[in-house]
């Protein structure tokens, strides 16, 4: 077995070294967020405002060993009008992109990228109730019941919003995913934007270590999804990596949390450029779930996608055929054997 030193080493190594090597015991989903169905307004134009992912990405990082897509859209698009149908268009493209990453053997999270808000409405407030939220949330999930594959992120990054009103939203879209029959997976993320380095502490309304576990779910089929970055701050918006030993301590906190309360964690987001630094932090991140994945589902980084700027540090999308060291990182830890997954499958009534 290798040391915790001897791990981050060997994905070190897999990042700088021309082929990945393989490390540590994985969680189930090694993955990337594809970036693009989330961009522009609800009256964007597709094609000119926002993408999906093409065939020759969604191939590349399958290729890569990834085995799972996080994929944005905009509710608004999908949803037009509170209450009413999903647009006709929008969920095609929503269920060829889905189609083209189950082809290519790859799991998907379908990730509406709102941060709690239907344009500049809160959700739990009107018009945006916890009913108008829960009655996407059943629309979506008719779409998707029960295919293999096919995970519910219930939200991006809710923030501004307190734990417990947030707690109430996400049980009322849970009520309403399992009424229609569907058994997928549910991740649910907490407020203030579901960080891990505060995710036991109160934010806004109560931590959400402490409400969170209010959540219900007539099949006990869920997990809590966190997001985690290495800059200063952790917002993911700083090139360089002063708070990786935080991040890193995050991590390891909430994996004693979800220990202790016998939960599962999928970590949604997280990124850092190729500074060497920022690539230990990743490292040690990973060599954490790894060396744990009977709490972690697994891991989907932020981000990629065709439209990225190319010079944009946490972009893995590969850059004139050239893979980014990121990547390197990525696709060693996806090579590692997955750990045993015991949440993969609803329970039985």
């Amino acid at each position: 077995m290798k040391t915790k030193r001897q791990l981050i080493a060997v994905l070190l190594a897999a990042a700088l070294a021309p082929s990945a090597a393989p490390a540590a015991d994985a969680p189930c989903y090694r993955g990337v967020n594809l970036s693009g169905g989330e961009y522009g307004d609800r009256d964007g134009t597709y094609g000119t405002n926002y993408t999906y992912p093409s065939e020759d990405t969604i191939r590349y990082f399958a290729e890569k060993g990834m085995t799972i897509i996080r994929l944005p859209f905009r509710w608004e698009r999908l949803q037009p009008a509170l209450g009413g149908r999903l647009d006709d268009d929008e969920i095609k493209r929503l269920k060829d992109t889905v189609g083209l990453i189950r082809k290519h053997h790859m799991a998907v999270l379908l990730d509406p990228h709102n941060f709690g808000y239907y344009d500049k409405t809160q959700v739990g407030t009107a018009p945006a109730t916890n009913a108008a939220f829960a009655d996407f949330w059943a629309r979506l999930a008719v779409e998707f019941a029960n295919r293999d594959g096919v995970l519910f992120g219930l939200m991006n990054e809710p923030h501004d919003i307190k734990a417990t009103a947030w707690l109430n939203a996400a049980n009322a879209a849970i009520r309403s995913i399992r009424a229609v029959g569907a058994r997928n997976l549910v991740l649910v993320p907490g407020t203030a934007w579901s960080g891990a380095a505060s995710w036991e502490k109160d934010v806004i309304g109560g931590a959400n270590g402490t409400v969170m576990l209010g959540v219900r779910d007539p099949l006990d089929f869920y997990a809590f999804e966190v997001h985690q970055y290495l800059d200063a701050d952790s917002s993911g918006t700083h090139p360089t990596c002063e708070g990786a030993g935080a991040a890193v301590e995050a991590i390891a906190g909430v994996t004693a949390w979800l220990k202790r309360n016998h939960k599962r964690g999928f970590l949604g987001e997280f990124g850092a450029s190729a500074d060497k630094d920022c690539l230990s932090g990743l490292a040690e991140i990973y060599t954490t779930m790894s060396g744990n994945s009977d709490a972690w589902l697994g891991w989907s980084y932020w981000a990629a996608g065709e439209w990225w700027p190319a010079n944009e540090p946490f972009n893995v999308q590969p850059r004139e055929g050239a893979e980014r060291p990121q990547m390197r990182l990525l696709a060693g830890a996806a090579k590692a054997k997955a750990g045993a997954c015991t949440a993969v499958k609803p329970v039985e009534n």
